[in-house]
């Protein structure tokens, strides 16, 4: 049974798209390139005092129609930016091309290629944690590629297909931990209470998610990258639903993490004095819960406070105009933030009883 789980699990990398997604382009054509030359560089100043710098640069097309060809990127303009890069003679750019109805190419420089720093840290992450967790720490990689795959090939296409963005989400998200759990834990009794664990779980965060988008009325439109998916596809998408399923598939990772811990704790203390009752058990694991519940909360409130910091320094700086906590509190971002993170913490709280209760109760003497 467990290597035919294994199969049917390694067998999502293999998948293909299960829908195609119907996206209208934008008929921009985009290509690498270095910079060969640093043309002319002007110094501007914004009126709040602060500086930015404007560019002409030569290019070396690397890639496409336009490889080893020069183009020039004129980017003095009397436009003033909110932010720019600034490059240097051999930098790798990214370069997007648009042709207008007299035939004449305009060349913009995007931003710079990453891609080679980027292998590098991942490489370094891979070889970290087959170092650290060995065996397991390589079926946690293959785990991660599999969750990748699903969200990839499963999730998305079908959101942008038009479907529940809320019910895809939470299918995809529970393939991906039942995957996650029966091939790094293996098929046992201790995956089965985890499954069951995050089950229920989930259905408290469920429930909670969906009531207090509906009585907060978020939208789901709060973030600039969802109002850009406006017209994006041929069929309409539930931003709403979409907001719910970032909850779910955040929420799921962090169940996974707490509940294996407690069973693993429970497993340990039976193992280590069988003899003892299912009632001390639970009271023994319940005390480590707590520690690691502890630094889980924290995790999610400070991970959720970091991404949203250039959001809440802005708030402050317009105090003076008027803009009170109370205000700050109800704008839909900040909202959105406070449901996410209360209704993820409140399901991570109640996963680990339930994972402690559940795996006390089932490993016997």
């Amino acid at each position: 049974m467990k290597k035919i789980f294994i199969v049917f699990a390694l067998s999502f990398l293999f998948i293909p798209s299960l829908t195609q997604a119907q996206v209208t382009g934008t008929g921009a054509n985009t290509f690498k390139a270095r910079v060969i030359g640093v043309e002319q560089t002007v110094e501007k100043e914004r009126e709040d005092g602060s500086k930015f710098q404007q560019q002409n640069l030569k290019l070396l097309g690397l890639e496409g129609p336009l490889k080893d060809k020069e183009v020039m990127y004129n980017g003095i303009t009397e436009i003033e930016v909110a932010n720019i890069n600034f490059y240097k003679v051999g930098d790798r750019v990214f370069v997007d091309s648009q042709t207008d109805e007299n035939g004449e190419t305009t060349f913009y420089v995007v931003d710079f290629v990453r891609s080679n720093s980027l292998y590098i840290l991942f490489v370094a992450f891979v070889l970290i944690v087959l170092l650290v967790g060995r065996f397991k720490g390589f079926k946690a990689l293959i785990s991660l590629v599999i969750s990748f795959i699903v969200i990839i090939k499963f999730i998305l296409p079908q959101i942008l297909q038009g479907h529940d963005p809320f019910l895809v989400s939470l299918i995809g998200g529970l393939l991906i931990l039942a995957v996650i759990i029966y091939f790094t834990e293996g098929f046992k009794k201790k995956s089965h209470i985890a499954i069951i664990s995050v089950l229920l779980s989930l259905a408290v965060t469920l429930v909670l998610s969906i009531v207090f988008t509906k009585l907060t009325k978020l939208s789901g439109l709060s973030q600039e990258e969802a109002t850009f998916l406006i017209g994006m596809t041929t069929i309409p998408i539930n931003f709403q639903g979409l907001l719910l399923a970032g909850f779910i598939i955040g929420a799921i990772g962090v169940l996974d993490d707490i509940i294996i811990g407690q069973i693993e704790a429970v497993e340990q203390i039976k193992e280590a004095n069988p003899s003892l009752p299912s009632k001390k058990v639970f009271s023994m694991a319940y005390k480590i819960g707590n520690t690691h519940l502890g630094a889980i909360i924290n995790t999610l409130f400070l991970t959720y406070a970091g991404a949203a910091l250039p959001l809440l320094l802005l708030f402050v700086l317009n105090e003076d105009s008027g803009l009170t906590f109370d205000r700050l509190m109800n704008t839909e971002v900040i909202s959105t933030e406070i449901v996410r993170t209360l209704v993820g913490s409140i399901g991570v709280m109640l996963s680990m009883p339930i994972a402690t209760f559940l795996a006390s109760i089932k490993f016997k003497k």
